[in-house]
């Protein structure tokens, strides 16, 4: 099967299980293959000409305009909607069906509980984080964490540094992405919340949910320890 994806986390899954990705999105980071946009602006045509047996998609990550337009073209869709380390297993599980092949042996390892409260940014201006709807909270509650914006009503809400202040949180997780912050960016969260530890984590660790899962465990395991530590 050929596949075109436009969802980063399955790009980076879809090649592990051995697949033939034609083309992806350039937030994929996959330099060796051909792109056609990015994942809210895809180059339609483009993938409609290369006649793919599947597109890749993600609820979240991608526009229903742009699904719609594929189905209408004719093309076949494989959508996924993962919340959570359960449903990114599922669509691994998915994925390695439809290519006939075996998925992942590896589970989603155990860890220690870090028994941390953590506040993650993922943007500024302004500033907003995750609640307990996505991959990214699941993950920290499998590491023992408190996300102190878990019961926030939007999946992604906006917050205040004077509610980050509020909160009082062990650990400021700052991820790499999608946002770039700078160190000034964490003089701003370590004026507003003195006591909290502000530590750098791979946002791809934290939010590309796929293959990469089970390694990623144990990398923010030990970064989020780290800054546990420093802020006791």
């Amino acid at each position: 099967m050929r596949f075109v994806s436009l969802v980063p986390s399955s790009t980076e899954t879809l090649l592990d299980l051995g697949a033939d990705v034609v083309a992806c999105t350039r937030f994929c980071e996959q330099p060796d293959i051909a792109h056609i946009g990015g994942t809210k602006n895809p180059a339609i045509a483009a993938i409609v000409a290369l006649a793919p047996d599947l597109v890749v998609l993600d609820q979240e990550e991608n526009r229903s305009e742009d699904a719609d337009a594929l189905a209408a073209a004719g093309i076949e869709l494989f959508v996924s909607d993962v919340t959570d380390l359960g449903s990114a297993s599922q669509v691994v599980g998915d994925l390695a069906a439809l290519l006939g092949v075996a998925p992942p042996t590896a589970a989603v390892p155990a860890v220690d509980s870090l028994g941390l409260t953590v506040f993650v940014p993922i943007w500024r201006r302004p500033w907003m984080s995750i609640n307990q709807q996505t991959y990214g909270a699941s993950l920290l509650d499998h590491l023992g964490c408190t996300l102190v914006t878990a019961e926030l009503t939007a999946p992604y809400p906006e917050v205040s540094l004077n509610d980050v202040a509020g909160w009082g949180p062990d650990v400021i997780a700052v991820p790499s992405e999608p946002y770039a912050f700078s160190d000034a960016h964490l003089d701003e969260l370590r004026a507003a919340a003195p006591s909290s530890a502000v530590v750098r984590v791979d946002g791809q660790d934290l939010f590309w949910w796929g293959s990469r899962t089970s390694a990623a465990v144990g990398r923010l395991h030990a970064a989020l320890a780290a800054g546990g530590a420093q802020s006791r």
